[in-house]
Order: C-alpha cells, then structure tokens, then sequence
C-alpha cells in the first residue's frame, strides 16, 4: 500500500497542474462595435474603422455598445436588421449627396458603465443624406452627435454615450481592470500560462516527495 503513494501523489499532481493550467475565461471590452449591413439584413463586423470607411449611396451601417470578449469573432451585434428601405426610404435622393442608412444601439444596462443609464432600450435608426465622399464617421456625425474618439481614433462615444471610458477590458466580475483597445485576438502573450507554471511545479514537488519517500522505506 505504501508503494503506491508516490505513484498516487504524482497523479494527484497531474491534476493539479491540469486544472491550473486550464484557460481562464476571456476577458471582454466595453467598447461601440461597428458594422456593415450585408445582404439579408445581416451584419459583418467591419473591417475598416468608421473614420476611414466610406460607405456608398444605399449602404447601411451598424454599431452597437456591448461588453463582448472577441471584437471580431464574438462581438454584439446590432440588435435592428441592416433594412436600408426601411431607414431611408422615405428620404427622398438628392443630387450631389449620398444616403447612409445608420442603426445604432446603446445596448443593454447590464452592459453600461456604473452610473451610466443606457438613453433608449430600441435601436436607433437615422437617415443620413452626406457628400459622396464622406465617412462614416462624418455620417454618423451629421445624426447622432456630440461623439467622441480616444488619441487612437477609437470611437468612444455615440450621442454623447457613455459619457466616461472607452474600450475598458472587463474582469470576470464585470469590473473594468485596465483601460485598453478592443482587438480581434484575446489579450495576453504567447508564453506559458502562470497557471500552467504553478502546475507544473506541484508535479515536480509531490514526484520529488514520492521518490525521496520511496528511497526512504527501502533503507
């Protein structure tokens, strides 16, 4: 019975090293994800930032307050169809201007920032009737200011919302830990994790207690 328990704590040690070394749950973004409405009124996150995405007459452009964990893969989506008839449809065309069709969705108050209250629960849609070759950042100006951007040209703000904080990386507990840029990968470097060190160190501690308690009973 007494030889098995080295074999048993280096098992236990496996374990161990296993569970500290399983992933932790993705940290998330607090941040105004941008969209461009595809065929079908579905949404593909765009590839582009608004300040530099000049849209075509008839387009439709989305964006949506969320705290979501990926920025490409799994960020909220607008929760209106990209309908641009049902936008700008009774906007009659102008000559020399183009329209834009724009939904924007504060989100959800589970998502907003403490303090902060969510300005309407419904997205909300605006026709915008800009220069040909306009952004859609100036688009979206023209129908839903005050805006603001950080020193990286990230949009912070639609409408004045949220009035603090842009992109924030959110703990598990929904905590914002640290001020940072939303990007499509998940945050961290590509070193072992700290988990997977403190595991790998229990296993290497309880096999060196096994075999010293092994060497032991057979003096």
């Amino acid at each position: 019975m007494r030889r098995r328990l080295p074999a048993a704590a280096l098992a236990l040690g496996i374990v161990l090293a296993l569970l500290a070394a399983a992933p932790a749950l993705a940290a998330g973004y607090r941040y105004w994800s941008f969209w461009d409405g595809a065929a079908g009124g579905q949404w593909s996150y765009a590839a582009q930032g608004p300040s530099l995405a000049r849209p075509a007459d008839g387009s439709v452009q989305g964006f949506r307050f969320a705290v979501s964990k990926d920025a490409a893969a799994e960020a909220a989506k607008p929760r209106a169809a990209a309908d641009f008839e049902a936008v700008c449809g009774a906007t009659a065309p102008a000559e020399g201007r183009k329209r834009v069709a724009l939904v924007i969705d504060f989100g959800v108050q589970a998502d907003a920032p403490t303090g902060e209250v969510v300005p309407q629960e419904a997205p909300r849609t605006a026709c915008a009737q800009v220069a040909p070759e306009a952004t859609t950042a100036e688009a979206l100006a023209a129908v839903a200011k005050p805006l603001r951007y950080n020193s990286a040209a990230l949009l912070c703000a639609i409408s004045g919302y949220p009035q603090h904080g842009c992109g924030e990386q959110i703990a598990q507990t929904g905590a914002a830990e640290a001020s940072a840029e939303p990007s499509g990968s998940a945050p961290g470097g590509g070193g072992p994790s700290a988990g997977l060190l403190v595991g790998i160190a229990a296993v290497a501690a309880l096999a060196a207690a096994g075999v010293w308690q092994s060497r032991r009973r057979n003096r």
